[in-house]
């Protein structure tokens, strides 16, 4: 009785092999080289590129920053952005007027053409050192993230300005890079006229921190969750706890991926107070999410 016991036990597990032989082995490693990176104009793809025609098509520089998403020094392998960009859309990029670069993990920021026109970037692919293409990201709870295929980064170390600015416009992941108007890209996002000069301010703010993860009637970034449709943040989070979860996410849910607002932002507390009152002003305009305006 024991033996035919074992001979089935051994009959299913060589069955589970067989079948684990066909589907259950891991998927090859896909390198990240053969990634295309799309570059659009008001939505029509111009050109698509692979790390590895990047490669043969520009030259590269190691390039030393301020990394502001691990507090310290970092050196990479760069790209710079302005001649990427006069390569693939020509030089009437710069008549733009902003610049959206979506992420495979849903961020999505959008940057005003005139920052790269004032100030150096560069696209990120590589550690100078060769090591694995990642980061500690202590801005959210230390999670550890892949930067691949491009990675946004500013010549920031002799610049208080865009060390200010923090994180929000260092999007990693990047796939997609396209040159729009803002009202065109994002209709829904504008506050309504009569909106107060605090929530028009507040606007700003949010396009600059914090709308590349949240979305606004359906238009933003696919990161983290909307916050207008079908009900807005300010009618079920009271306000007081709505300022330390801007402020200070940790300290209402514990390990919470959201950063905080950066402790560099000039006038700090007053930009979270005019970013309330924008949500405010947008809770008496929500429409309603259209699937494709879901990114």
């Amino acid at each position: 009785m024991s033996n035919r016991i074992s001979r089935n036990f051994r009959n299913i597990f060589l069955t589970l092999i067989a079948i684990c032989g066909n589907v259950c082995l891991p998927a090859p490693a896909f390198s990240q080289s053969d990634i295309g990176i799309e570059f659009k104009d008001k939505g029509q793809i111009v050109k698509t590129l692979t790390l590895s025609e990047l490669a043969t098509a520009f030259p590269a520089v190691s390039l030393k920053i301020f990394e502001i998403h691990e507090k310290k020094d970092h050196i990479y392998k760069a790209y710079p952005a302005r001649a990427l960009f006069d390569k693939t859309f020509g030089k009437e990029w710069k008549k733009a007027e902003e610049i959206v670069f979506i992420s495979m993990d849903g961020y999505q920021a959008s940057i005003p053409v005139t920052k790269f026109l004032s100030h150096d970037a560069y696209f990120a692919f590589a550690h100078d050192d060769d090591s694995p293409f990642t980061m500690t990201n202590i801005l959210q709870n230390n999670e550890v993230v892949q930067l691949g295929p491009l990675y946004l980064i500013w010549d920031n170390m002799k610049s208080k300005v865009l060390l200010q600015d923090g994180a929000s416009d260092m999007p990693y992941q990047v796939k997609s890079i396209e040159l729009t108007t803002f009202a065109t890209r994002f209709p829904n996002l504008s506050p309504p006229a009569k909106a107060s000069a605090e929530a028009q301010l507040g606007f700003l703010h949010f396009r600059k921190y914090c709308m590349a993860c949240h979305m606004i009637n359906g238009e933003g970034g696919g990161k983290a969750p909307e916050l207008n449709y079908p009900t807005s943040v300010v009618e079920y989070i009271k306000p007081k706890y709505l300022t330390r979860w801007i402020e200070n996410p940790s300290s209402i849910r514990h390990n919470t991926l959201m950063p905080g607002l950066a402790q560099e932002i000039p006038n700090r507390a007053k930009v979270t107070k005019e970013i309330i009152e924008y949500l405010k002003a947008m809770s008496t305009t929500k429409r309603s999410p259209k699937r494709q305006d879901i990114h």
